[in-house]
């Protein structure tokens, strides 16, 4: 494998009502507690299929903290260039898991959290990116507060001083763009993500991201490799573009496909598989496994496949570690790279593995 991959996000504790019931079912009652995080759930993807991952972000001083940080260490993430706050607090959030034709819901709890008022001077840099083989961000960080969107900005300067390549997913979270009044969700997106966009290699989203950041809205309907070739046309620095192809019938019942463009040479690899995913555990997180499996097979010339070339083999990766994500509760994708590469390659379903 390639050096430690680097997230860079805030860590929350997930509250989930039980048994996919509704908020007005739990109140007073018992809330499901596990953590989540775009940029944590990746690295910890990455760790379980066999690589190597550090979380930074900021917490509170507290035992609840504490017992983060004891969680992240106890899944294999590296949690040294974890700062310590005295301002702030933990982020929450709160999730009504969909089901059937009903969509789920999230309500966020995270202003003045320790990450969002934790200044880019606190970190550091050096420590945060020694050894590192890559830097991964999300959209979701800068959306936090224009405090982390800074420290968004520097952690991709000190990457390229570094050498060190970024992976970005846009995971667009409209209720989080908030800070800067008189600006909408989407204006406000697109004016921060684009200061960030001439850093990275890697760019994980969908069309209508990429409509958003390049101001082309008709794009959207030309297709994703027509929008993946035009981000690339706009930054010439991003080398590859990721994108899931998922189509949602029911809360429970969706299909899910992916593709990666390559800049050099013009490829477009595609799949090759689409799940037909029926009996979902858990959608909240299905994202983020996708980008951890195809860090993954980028980072692992091992897992190249003769039948497939490097593209497809990552996109296929990628796509089969996304659907396993789905059918474990949580964020993370608690799944194997055994258990990855089987999928990938016809194997798994409904045997019991003896």
């Amino acid at each position: 494998m390639r050096g430690r991959l680097v997230g860079l996000g805030e860590v929350m504790a997930r509250m989930t009502v039980p048994d996919r019931g509704r908020f007005g079912q739990a109140v007073p009652g018992k809330w499901e507690m596990s953590l989540a995080g775009a940029e944590l759930n990746v690295a910890v993807g990455y760790v379980q299929l066999g690589g190597e991952a550090s979380f930074v972000t900021a917490l509170p001083e507290h035992a609840m903290a504490d017992a983060v940080v004891a969680e992240i260490r106890g899944l294999g993430v590296g949690i040294e260039q974890v700062v310590r706050s005295a301002e702030g607090r933990l982020g929450l959030f709160f999730l009504e898991a969909g089901s059937g034709h009903r969509a789920a819901q999230v309500i966020y709890d995270r202003e003045g959290s320790s990450f969002s008022r934790v200044g880019p001077g606190s970190y550091d840099w050096e420590g945060v990116f020694a050894g590192a083989g890559r830097l991964h961000l999300s959209g979701v960080t800068p959306a936090v507060s224009r405090n982390a969107a800074e420290v968004a900005r520097r952690a991709v300067e000190e990457a390229g001083v570094r050498g060190v390549p970024v992976s970005f997913d846009m995971n667009f979270r409209r209720r989080l763009w908030q800070w800067e009044a008189g600006k909408g969700a989407e204006e406000l997106a697109a004016e921060t993500v684009r200061g960030l966009m001439p850093g990275v290699e890697l760019f994980i989203g969908g069309v209508d991201d990429v409509a958003m950041l390049t101001g082309e809205l008709e794009v959207a309907k030309a297709g994703h490799a027509a929008a993946a070739r035009l981000l690339v046309n706009r930054w010439p620095n991003v080398k590859r573009v990721a994108m899931t192809m998922r189509e949602s019938i029911t809360a429970t019942r969706q299909r899910l496909g992916g593709m990666l463009y390559e800049a050099e040479g013009d490829r477009v690899a595609m799949g090759p598989v689409t799940y037909e995913m029926t009996e979902i555990a858990d959608r909240l997180g299905g994202g983020d496994a996708f980008a951890a499996g195809l860090l993954t097979a980028l980072d692992d010339p091992a897992l190249d496949d003769p039948a497939l070339s490097e593209s497809e083999t990552a996109v296929a990766f990628a796509v089969a570690a996304s659907c396993l994500a789905h059918t474990v509760p949580g964020d993370f994708a608690l799944v194997s790279r055994g258990e990855v590469e089987t999928l990938m390659r016809g194997g798994g379903g409904g045997r019991v593995m003896r």
